[in-house]
């Protein structure tokens, strides 16, 4: 059995965006020697997502755009409120990223293939993206291979 670890480091440059992570997660797999398995992958952030969805730029755009409207990063005025959204007295800092979180809850934080003769298997259109809440950020993603050589 291997079991293998590896952090992948994406950077947005956006507030909110969709980054392709397919080629990296596949690289994992092609370079753990594994032959049969699975591969997860999270990401080690609450304001961010691992979305699965068909690799199209006007997707990248609409996922998004779908996401703030349902957890803007600011509620409309006179509405309501988000409780994160103050002094947040157990670490010292301003809570001002609620809708951000809530994103990520709604987007989910991991995904996971089956792995057959060292590939990843997953559907024709499959793209595995990073999506980004909060940035411009670095980030760590984990991935994590495990199976029979």
């Amino acid at each position: 059995m291997i079991i293998k670890l590896e952090r992948i480091e994406v950077t947005s440059t956006r507030e909110l965006q969709m980054i392709d992570i397919t080629p990296e997660v596949e690289r994992v797999v092609g370079e753990s020697g594994v032959r049969q398995g699975m591969v997860f992958a999270m990401t080690a952030h609450t304001t961010s997502s691992l979305l699965v969805t068909e690799g199209i730029e006007c997707l990248e755009r609409d996922v998004p755009a779908h996401l703030e409207r349902l957890a803007p990063k600011q509620p409309p005025e006179g509405s309501y409120g988000y409780y994160h959204n103050r002094y947040l007295d157990f670490d010292g800092r301003l809570g001002f990223n609620a809708g951000d979180h809530l994103k990520s809850i709604l987007g989910g934080i991991g995904c996971f293939f089956p792995i057959e003769n060292g590939k990843v298997v997953r559907g024709r259109r499959q793209t595995v993206y990073f999506v980004e809440y909060d940035g411009p950020l670095a980030r760590t993603v984990f991935v994590q291979v495990i199976g029979q050589a």
